[in-house]
């Protein structure tokens, strides 16, 4: 009976130490906790870039930034906050995560990834000349994160992308005619729009298709990464995109291709970039993230 007593002691105690080390490591830092890594999205994106600036502007040295796509971003969020457990995550606003999950985004104290940004309407040159009618849509085209985020949410609950646009044009009739307004009709006349992987540039893509639809345009789709992007519309292979953002996130393509394009101005204002948590998490600040 000693005998087993003692083994089932010694059993309970060895429970007793695994939990302790368990708890040890799970409030452990929080890079210690994540194994120092940060969630990115696709390594082409400026976001990427400007993350690693902010990283070392940090002295993150420990920290690495793992590259996936927005939708596997997404995943390790959706899994981790299920599981009420610690991510850092690149973030943008706007984006439909932040009406579905409770997020905060890192206080960047030192302005690295700087102020809000605009999203811009980029068309190729001679598009007025060829399509004026569509230039005019293009040139009009403008709306606001709340319109945005409602397109986005649709998409996310499941709606194909082209029946979210459709349906929110349709509650909104009097941006499609702000949009429309001056533009004569066509007959089937082919427009060419490209745009990255992103929900919010796959909601505005969609949106202002249907609005050149609208008008008799036969408009393709095609997602591409920021490069080839940028590149379409400097080599007149596309017609125009509704997803520049600017100054910062594209700033190295808007500078390589500078002369090859017509910058019609912001479609959307009032973004912003950075790191983004849980509200659970204890962290408030990327500086928290040096520890």
């Amino acid at each position: 009976m000693k005998k087993i007593g003692v083994i089932c002691f010694a059993f309970v105690l060895g429970l007793a130490l695994l939990a302790t080390g368990c708890s040890e490591k799970k409030g452990g830092s929080l890079g210690e906790q994540l194994d120092y890594k940060i969630t990115g999205i696709d390594p082409g994106a400026g976001l990427m870039k400007k993350t690693k600036e902010v990283m070392k502007s940090y002295g993150l040295d420990k920290w690495q930034l793992i590259e996936g796509s927005e939708a596997a971003m997404i995943a390790s969020l959706k899994k981790a906050y299920d599981k009420k457990e610690p991510i850092v995550v690149t973030g943008w606003t706007p984006h439909w995560m932040f009406a579905k999950f409770d997020l905060k985004y890192l206080d960047d104290p030192k302005n690295v990834y700087g102020d809000a940004e605009n999203i811009n309407t980029v068309v190729r040159l001679g598009l007025k000349d060829d399509e004026p009618s569509a230039y005019t849509v293009l040139d009009q085209f403008a709306w606001t994160p709340k319109d945005m985020g409602e397109v986005m949410l649709m998409n996310e609950d499941g709606t194909d992308p082209a029946e979210s646009a459709q349906k929110w044009l349709d509650n909104h009739q009097d941006k499609l005619q702000e949009w429309t307004k001056g533009a004569a009709k066509v007959n089937g006349n082919k427009i060419h729009l490209v745009y990255v992987a992103w929900a919010s540039e796959i909601a505005s893509t969609n949106v202002v298709a249907k609005a050149l639809e609208s008008i008799g345009y036969k408009v393709e789709l095609t997602q591409v990464d920021a490069a080839p992007m940028w590149a379409g519309i400097a080599d007149g292979s596309a017609d125009a995109m509704v997803a520049a953002w600017l100054p910062s996130t594209h700033a190295d393509y808007f500078n390589a291709y500078k002369g090859k394009f017509e910058d019609l101005g912001p479609n959307l204002t009032g973004t912003k970039l950075g790191l983004v948590v849980p509200s659970y998490v204890a962290a408030n600040s990327i500086e928290d993230l040096q520890n």
